[in-house]
């Protein structure tokens, strides 16, 4: 039972310490949430960090004032932000902050409203948000806190109450509005690492040992079912296709529901087909209910037969709902921009994101002022890449994520820079040193983006790693230890062998117009397997240019570019 009718700085100080340990405590259990089942999984382990950068801004003195308190916790997750999850925590902490200004001790009812604020502000620093994430588990707890603080606003104890309550059920939704959690049968990774944080905040309210605290993660893989359709989102597809397989023909196997899989999902998405040749239950999102019910009836006989008209649902949901668009709000002028140098020495610089010796000293023969390490497995925080700028003395600085989980935290460092910091969208090494090649010092800053950007884009990646547990994505099974290939960074190849999967990815990758291929061996790769397996491409592909470099990266094997 929750005593307490405000919170002022030092209790919210507790109530963030024990919200960070908790999450610490399950980080690999969130970090095993994330849907693909690669290496360098890590939701968990970027928003522990984050917070654990929070509290340690918020313990570098005593804060009595709450509003005191909540801009360190700001202030702190901002520069310590580690990847997609940890910026959106620190964008929550920021909005919950600025909610409390002027605010000495939280009131029940501020401390909804700063949560919805938090929300509020999340979304909008996210360019294309999407539901089904933490974004939604955050602004649908705000939601339920705000109405249950109308209701009762001098009451803690019911407010929590509400806030862990609503946090579960909308988490076991997230897997109906992201097909990719669906196929994965997990709840969203971030969304339960914010649950745990407001977990963390009740047990300190309510007087309890978080040690003992019931996290509800035993309940975060969850079984298939249909899915609730998403109609807030445009529709690729048609109609919503469901039945069930059974009484398979004598001569079906395994490789024959692969296949079925692989059909479908050339002619539609959301594609779950689970079960086995005893029964199997069928899902799909498509304009051809038809061929679908053909390719079905080739393998077994048809049961429970639904078909959906997605679009006409569609119509009907935008009959009763009409959201209103938020004015965007300025932001332009937050504090936690450290000083800068006023004269640079030159007019360009650069910063880039490497992990592996072999891509670093890459980047310092393109000139790249400051290298940040980081990338796969360690993702930079926006302090980090912030402070690099600082150091490079230079009017216009170009960042080089060189990784989708980078790029958010590179957009913020960007917003806090008071110089003229440009993001070329990076998603991997391979796109970093083609934008670093394709720049030219005689050109003006927006040319040079424009320059860069299109040069990464056109650079095609296969990635080639090893699975960490067993899962299905895009149709392809999927078992731990299996090597996997990434195709500019969807998995669409799974075997036993290296060489193989690498000569599957390659047929995909390549085609006659092409010209150059790079191989890049990573740190667990000898360099004569490496060279001997170039080898092999270049005879291969005797039309392009082959080079091998030692990139020296963790956990993957194999990054080739194709150019």
């Amino acid at each position: 039972m929750i005593q307490f009718k405000t919170i002022d700085g030092l209790l919210l100080r507790d109530m963030v310490m024990a919200g960070t340990a908790l999450l610490e405590k399950n980080r690999e259990a969130v970090d095993a949430l994330n849907v693909f089942p690669v290496p360098d999984g890590d939701t968990g382990t970027n928003m522990s960090l984050t917070m654990q950068s929070a509290t340690r801004e918020v313990n570098s003195r005593e804060y009595l004032r709450a509003d005191e308190a909540a801009n360190a916790l700001s202030k702190g997750a901002l520069k310590g932000a580690r990847g997609n999850s940890g910026v959106i925590t620190s964008q929550l902490l920021r909005g919950f902050a600025k909610a409390l200004s002027g605010v000495e001790k939280i009131t029940p009812v501020q401390f909804a409203q700063a949560l919805t604020k938090g929300a509020e502000m999340a979304y909008k620093a996210v360019m294309k948000p999407k539901e089904g994430t933490i974004l939604t588990v955050a602004r649908v707890i705000a939601e339920d806190a705000v109405k249950q603080a109308e209701k009762t606003p001098d009451d803690y104890d019911k407010l929590f109450t509400v806030i862990l309550r609503t946090g579960e059920a909308i988490l076991k939704k997230t897997p109906d509005m992201l097909p990719a959690l669906k196929q994965a049968g997990v709840v969203d990774s971030g969304g339960r690492g914010l649950l745990l944080i407001y977990q963390g905040y009740a047990a300190v309210l309510r007087g309890e040992d978080i040690n003992l605290t019931e996290t509800g993660m035993e309940n975060d893989y969850v079984a298939e079912e249909d899915d609730g359709h998403d109609l807030s989102r445009d529709l690729t597809y048609g109609y919503c296709v469901n039945f069930v397989l059974s009484r398979f023909r004598d001569d079906c196997d395994e490789h024959d529901l692969d296949s079925f899989r692989r059909r479908l999902n050339r002619i539609g998405d959301h594609v779950t087909v689970t079960g086995d040749l005893q029964k199997a239950t069928v899902h799909v999102h498509t304009d051809n209910p038809g061929s679908v019910l053909d390719y079905g009836a080739e393998l077994a006989e048809l049961f429970d037969i639904r078909v959906e008209n997605l679009m006409e649902m569609k119509r009907q949901w935008e009959a009763e709902h009409h959201p209103a668009e938020e004015a965007a709000e300025d932001e332009s002028g937050d504090s936690a921009a450290a000083e800068e140098s006023a004269q640079p020495e030159k007019k360009y610089g650069f910063v880039a994101v490497s992990l592996g010796e072999g891509f670093s000293q890459f980047f310092r023969d393109l000139n790249v002022d400051e290298i940040v390490e980081g990338g796969q497995t360690m993702n930079p925080s926006v302090d980090d890449l912030l402070c690099a700028v600082r150091r490079v003395s230079a009017q216009c600085v170009f960042i080089l994520p060189n990784n989708g989980n980078v790029i958010f935290a590179a957009n913020q460092a960007a917003e806090l820079s008071k110089k003229d910091v440009r993001v070329i969208p990076t998603k991997n090494v391979a796109m970093g040193i083609a934008a670093a090649i394709a720049f030219q010092a005689d050109l003006e800053p927006d040319e040079n983006v424009a320059r860069m950007d299109e040069a990464s884009q056109h650079v095609k990646t296969g990635m080639v790693t090893y699975a960490i547990r067993d899962s299905e994505y895009n149709g392809i099974e999927i078992k731990q230890g299996d090597i996997i290939g990434l195709h500019n960074g969807q998995i669409e190849f799974s075997g036993s062998s290296i060489p193989d999967v690498v000569r599957e990815m390659m047929k995909s990758i390549v085609t006659d117009e092409d010209e150059l291929i790079t191989v890049y061996y990573g740190a667990d790769v000898k360099e004569e397997d490496a060279k001997a397996l170039t080898e092999e491409i270049e005879q291969e592909y005797d039309f392009c240019d082959v080079e091998c470099h030692n990139g020296g990266q963790p956990l993957y094997y194999y990054l080739i570019s194709v150019e």
